[in-house]
């Protein structure tokens, strides 16, 4: 959140008095210390300013409702600093819910701003710990929500809840005890980047070193798409060049069994009646032709 800048004035509500600022408002404990002395109004003056926004669409007076209540909303985003999310950030967001609880006021309901801005800046403030505090979103009905909330409040400690806790919590909150288990749950765990930060020796022990598959990668799923190709279109092509005796001594070498442990030279030798030395040549001659055939099918 941005704060005034150096020699800006924040006009009070009414314009009864103009605040000047005459030091660096860079920082958050500068915000806080300009606009906690921000005079408040009184209930006639919050009438007054209500009725000419909203007869006369008066942004001065908007503008005075605004900065009257700027305290309240520092004061409920000190509530939500357990959260670990910037002060500066939750007053920024309060800031905008109470924008749009004065643009909605109406001064004829009974109500003082104060009470009715407060359910805006917090719904602003909630939102805004949903989608920040963890990358994957804890909560996202208005149930679990609600939860959300209620447990980090109710939670002593970093301990586990008891039994006894859980079932409690479920009758007041007025949902099941299964759910307050999976909402403490997911309270409990935390973010964990995919990839180390470093390049030293954690890199092996980050997410992506055991949850990366090589299965889908593009290349790799290309190659295996060829090999299969290869293997049964390829091979019968291959295989088809040959002649009988060439064709039959290299299936029962090498495409008999699944395992490689095909027939030996001296088997093959013996039943053609020649040496072993011949069936190799034979062999190598015939995985020669294949492989040349296999180049072109490729």
């Amino acid at each position: 959140m941005k704060a005034p800048a150096t020699g800006a004035a924040l006009v009070a509500p009414g314009n009864a008095m103009v605040l000047g600022f005459t030091g660096t408002l860079g920082n958050i404990d500068s915000y806080i210390s300009a606009v906690n002395r921000l005079p408040m109004l009184t209930h006639e003056e919050e009438i007054s300013l209500a009725r000419r926004l909203q007869e006369h669409n008066d942004l001065s007076a908007a503008q005075g409702l605004v900065l009257s209540h700027l305290r309240l909303v520092v004061s409920i985003a000190r509530g939500y600093l357990g959260y670990g999310l910037p002060h500066a950030d939750l007053i920024q967001e309060g800031n905008i819910g109470l924008m749009k609880a004065v643009k909605r006021f109406d001064p004829d309901q009974g109500v003082r701003l104060v009470s009715y801005a407060m359910h805006w800046i917090k719904a602003e403030m909630h939102e805004y710990i949903l989608k920040n505090w963890r990358l994957v979103k804890v909560a996202t009905t208005k149930s679990q929500r609600k939860l959300f909330f209620n447990l980090r409040s109710h939670k002593v400690g970093l301990d586990s809840m008891t039994p006894a806790q859980v079932d409690a919590l479920a009758e007041t909150l007025k949902v099941k005890r299964e759910e307050v288990i999976e909402m403490e749950t997911r309270l409990s765990g935390r973010d964990i980047a995919l990839e180390a930060r470093t390049d030293d020796e954690d890199d092996k022990f980050a997410p992506i070193a055991y949850l990366s598959s090589d299965r889908n990668e593009p290349t790799n799923v290309l190659e295996a798409q060829q090999y299969d190709r290869l293997q049964s279109e390829g091979l019968e092509m291959a295989l088809s060049k040959l002649d009988a005796r060439s064709r039959h001594i290299v299936e029962s070498r090498w495409l008999a069994n699944d395992d490689g442990s095909g027939a030996t030279l001296h088997e093959l030798a013996k039943e053609y009646g020649v040496s072993a030395e011949r069936i190799r040549q034979i062999e190598a001659v015939a995985l020669k032709k294949m492989k040349g055939a296999l180049v072109s099918f490729a």
